[in-house]
């Protein structure tokens, strides 16, 4: 998979999961302590992120990390 696609992705599987909860963008950065603006980028396919952010983000959609990158499901 090339990263372009990868970061696609991984942003559509956050989306989905943020989405699931009902989270604002701006809610999931306030609780992961980074800005909205980041998430969008992130869910846009637009950056990438340590796996300590990855970690964060999970954490604060109770899920485990893994689950975002499963593309397959």
């Amino acid at each position: 998979m090339l990263e372009d696609e990868f970061l696609k992705e991984f942003g559509f599987k956050l989306k989905l999961y943020r989405l699931k909860r009902n989270y604002t963008q701006a809610q999931l950065g306030e609780m992961v302590d980074i800005s909205e603006h980041r998430i969008s980028q992130i869910e846009n396919g637009k950056c990438n992120l340590t796996l300590k952010t990855v970690n964060k983000i999970a954490n604060a959609l109770d899920i485990s990390s893994a689950k975002l990158f499963m593309f397959d499901e």
